[in-house]
């Protein structure tokens, strides 16, 4: 009866194992794929210190927040937005879109 078990277990085991493998490796590259994406095209401070004084309407994704307001000021990776609320600070890795008013 062991025997039986294990001639049919083991390479169901084995099929199991190597298929969960391939789908780690490729949920890596597509990982490193996307990173390396989002580096050339992220946006720099050089793009957005031009628009500073100005009012705009940031968007940070389909999930993400919407902040229309004034930008204050840039400063490293971060973007600090004067709102009818108050200061907001967004982070510019998130920020998908700017449109001026």
């Amino acid at each position: 009866m062991e025997a039986t078990t294990v001639g049919i277990w083991l390479p169901m085991f084995i099929v199991f194992f190597l298929i969960m493998t391939r789908q780690v490796a490729a949920r890596r590259i597509a990982f490193l794929t996307i990173k390396k994406k989002r580096r050339k095209l992220a946006m720099t401070n050089e793009m957005i210190a031009k628009y500073v004084g100005r009012n705009c309407y940031i968007t940070t994704g389909t999930m993400g927040v919407s902040v229309t307001g004034k930008i204050i000021e840039v400063n490293e990776n971060w973007i600090e937005v004067e709102t009818r609320k108050g200061v907001e600070i967004l982070n510019l890795d998130f920020i998908q879109n700017i449109k001026l008013k």
